[in-house]
């Protein structure tokens, strides 16, 4: 009986019956259809002789999209936004962090089950660097502080660590694509510090990478950012804004995920993008004073303003710098009155004419004012549908 069993088996299990064969020819069926060999699910990571990446999956979260990418700084603003465009087109994140172990629960939830790998490591020690890098094929620098603090200096922060970066990406021999995140208005000649070293941190990557790609993104706005929130809350707590240098610094903020956007877009090329620098700022230029107009009229405020000279802002600044490392104890993280940040509102930060910028990557920049500082309807007065409208003109003379 087992034998007839086994026999009958066999025969169920031959292709050559003619209901599948006519199945087969009304319905072809590819062998490849979630494979590399599909146009729209493979990844175009130009591997640049490196070997064949292994990809798999529709495209979505839960597939593989063969890159690996460690991305630094990933913990902070743009970090979020950046990991969760990553993790939606099938990569496997590797986020070092040095803080607390709660610093990055809020990235784990963007991926799949495995998919976002948080990896403690110590930017000080190069051994830990090379363990968070030693399966990756990507590496996306993000690290970046505008200001000092007793243990980091801007040079550190902003040029060392990334020039380390590059070394070791260099020396790694896997590392396909190696993007920098710096800064619009870098420059060797700024009066500020912040922008002096990411401008050696571009010149040292270049150096050492020729092929790497830098993003230098304008002012980001968004739900966690620190220009509109910073306004908001000051303007909320004393009744009036400071304007640094009256505010006619012309500045071209963009959305973050925009920002985001580009980085991912530089990745899914076909390496057009590899040694390029690109410009990333919004569609609208605006003065300082112009964007706290916008702010004001979303928060629904009448706008009250202090203009504060430039040398009248640089004093109010200049206490902490001084005591910064003379007291034994961690100062207060400046906001509105940060002197670096006074320095480089001298000048005016707007894209360059003759720029790469989103049109090169196919992307079209969201509009500041609309959907992109929506969240500042949690500083109106009462709640998201109340609260006094400066659209209205009412005079403050005219209130009961």
């Amino acid at each position: 009986m087992q034998a007839i069993a086994r026999r009958v088996g066999q025969q169920s299990l031959k292709p050559s019956s003619p209901s599948i064969s006519s199945l087969r020819a009304i319905y072809p069926v590819s062998d490849h259809c979630y494979g590399a060999d599909h146009p729209r699910y493979g990844s175009t990571l130009a591997t640049k002789g490196v070997g064949h990446l292994v990809r798999k999956g529709t495209g979505g979260r839960s597939s593989v999209s063969g890159i690996v990418a460690t991305v630094f700084g990933a913990t902070g603003f743009l970090g979020r936004y950046l990991v969760q465009q990553l993790a939606k087109m099938g990569t496997q994140v590797l986020v070092p962090f040095r803080g607390s172990e709660d610093s990055h629960r809020h990235l784990k939830l963007m991926g799949d089950l495995g998919q976002i790998v948080p990896m403690k490591y110590n930017p000080r020690d190069e051994n830990s660097i090379k363990a968070v890098m030693a399966k990756a094929n990507v590496v996306i620098n993000l690290i970046g502080r505008e200001y000092e603090t007793r243990n980091f200096s801007f040079e550190e922060v902003n040029h060392s660590m990334a020039e380390q970066l590059a070394m070791i990406s260099k020396e790694h021999g896997g590392i396909v694509r190696f993007i920098q995140v710096s800064c619009l208005g870098a420059s060797p000649s700024s009066p500020s510090r912040f922008l002096r070293a990411k401008a050696a941190a571009e010149e040292t990557i270049l150096r050492e990478l020729p092929e790497a790609t830098i993003m230098k993104p304008a002012a980001m706005v968004g739900t966690e950012d620190r220009i509109l929130n910073q306004w908001a809350r000051f303007a909320k707590k004393y009744g009036f804004l400071p304007l640094i240098g009256g505010g006619s610094t012309k500045i071209q903020p963009v959305y973050v995920v925009d920002v985001a956007g580009a980085i991912v877009a530089a990745l899914k090329d076909d390496g057009a993008s590899m040694g390029n620098v690109y410009e990333l700022g919004g569609p609208e230029v605006f003065t300082v004073h112009e964007l706290a107009e916008i702010m004001y009229d979303t928060i629904r405020e009448w706008p009250r303003y202090v203009k504060v000279p430039f040398p009248v802002a640089k004093a109010f600044a200049m206490p902490r710098e001084v005591l910064l490392k003379k007291v034994p104890f961690p100062l207060p993280t400046p906001e509105i009155f940060n002197l670096d940040q006074i320095l480089a509102a001298t000048t005016d930060t707007v894209v360059s004419e003759s720029a790469l910028t989103f049109n090169d990557l196919g992307i079209v920049p969201h509009k500041v004012k609309g959907y992109p500082i929506e969240f500042l309807i949690q500083y109106r007065k009462g709640g998201p549908q109340f609260g006094s409208t400066v659209s209205e003109k009412v005079s403050p003379d005219a209130w009961p």
